[in-house]
């Protein structure tokens, strides 16, 4: 068979560098060429399916039936990993060696940002920072926890375009030209790496309960009510069990904007494919499994507290105790797409991200000096009149 009829690789099998962790003969770089002109796919946003952006032709991704998204143990996990790292550095003490199973990446000399090349790409800019990337600089990680779900693309750019218009009109402290005119830019399609962990969690707590009540004091001129608490103490135990709780697991400048649209339909997560990746970048993860779950048990302590003063009730509450057990605890590696976008204004440079799913965006923006002062002495100017008008009564 001519090699311009060859059949189409089937979508589903693994040939190419993955940022599932997988590894695949680099020589063999996974593309999906079209069977109409040869130009590569890409995955076309909103539908199940990889397209041709020259000839239009389209390919459907395979769906197996029997997939489904797993969680892993966390503590076997930690286990596996370090029996990894044993056996790489008893393998570096013994001399040169194969690189052995891993994961070809390229990290960015402007930012630092490490990220995977997609089909037969030879060349891009970082989606952080725009600083070119070669493909002939990228490098073998070892030990890379596999991905196990992706949450595709579901707005375009058009679409992600005018979630931004929407979000640049609604800056009321903006300068009146930037609402006007908006903001200019090429968006970035690029996906970024989650940990979600779940976690059954058993508390014991003691502390104390306050009740607020009014005692008059004083005599005369000196009569006054005034406010006193009663304390008694309380302990007690509960169950509360987290699911999914999401933590970013790289660093990156944009992580607070990206915290600040933080809101993902995660039951629309599929099992990993590496065709979703097709035509974006995917960024690997910086931040270790270990570590995620210590940033995730943060945030599970902040809610088992406020669970517990709920739970002793009253008008104050102290707490003295806090005991947590969590047993079991589960993760999964996702990977979720965002939009982003670097624009000028008045030789300033300001970042946006968009959530590809929801469309909800966060970004850097210009303010109007001249509108905050005139607000605030509006304000001031409303305070005074009041406090007047009551010094008069």
């Amino acid at each position: 068979m001519p090699q311009d009829e060859a059949p189409p690789p089937a979508l589903g099998a693994e040939p190419g560098p993955d940022p599932s962790g997988r590894h695949v003969p680099s020589e063999v770089a996974r593309t999906y060429p079209c069977s109409g002109c040869g130009a590569d796919l890409q995955y076309h946003i909103g539908q199940a399916q990889l397209a041709c952006e020259h000839c239009g032709a389209v390919r459907s991704i395979a769906v197996d039936a029997e997939d489904e998204i797993r969680e892993h143990d966390f503590e076997a996990a930690l286990a596996r990993l370090a029996e990894q790292r044993l056996a790489r550095d008893a393998a570096s003490e013994g001399g040169p060696q194969s690189a052995g199973p891993g994961l070809a990446e390229i990290r960015c000399d402007a930012c630092g940002a490490d990220v995977i090349f997609e089909g037969r790409l030879t060349a891009t800019q970082c989606a952080f920072c725009g600083t070119p990337m070669q493909r002939e600089a990228a490098r073998v990680a070892e030990g890379r926890i596999p991905v196990d779900a992706v949450l595709p693309f579901g707005i375009d750019r058009e679409q992600a375009r005018a979630s931004l218009a929407r979000w640049v009109r609604s800056r009321w402290f903006a300068p009146n030209r930037f609402r006007r005119e908006g903001v200019g830019g090429r968006f970035s399609g690029v996906y970024l790496p989650f940990w979600t962990f779940d976690s059954h969690t058993v508390n014991a707590f003691s502390g104390e309960r306050g009740d607020h009540y009014h005692v008059t004091v004083g005599s005369g001129r000196n009569r006054r009510r005034v406010r006193r608490t009663r304390w008694r103490p309380v302990s007690g135990r509960f169950e509360r069990f987290f699911d999914d709780v999401l933590v970013l697991a790289c660093s990156t400048e944009d992580q607070s904007l990206v915290a600040r649209i933080n809101l993902w339909p995660l039951e629309r997560l599929k099992p990993y494919d590496q065709a979703y990746l097709s035509g974006f970048l995917a960024r690997t993860y910086d931040l270790e499994l270990d570590a995620g779950f210590e940033t995730a048990r943060a945030r599970m302590d902040a809610t088992l507290r406020e669970e517990v003063r709920r739970r002793i009730g009253g008008d104050q509450q102290r707490i003295h105790h806090l005991r947590t057990l969590h047993d079991p605890i589960t993760y999964k590696h996702v990977l979720l797409p965002l939009w982003l976008l670097t624009y000028r204004w008045k030789n300033r440079t300001h970042r946006v991200v968009i959530n590809a799913v929801t469309g909800g965006v966060s970004g850097e923006r210009p303010w109007s000096w001249v509108k905050i002062t005139c607000t605030v002495l509006a304000v001031a100017v409303a305070a005074a009149v009041v406090l007047m008008l009551l010094q008069g009564r």
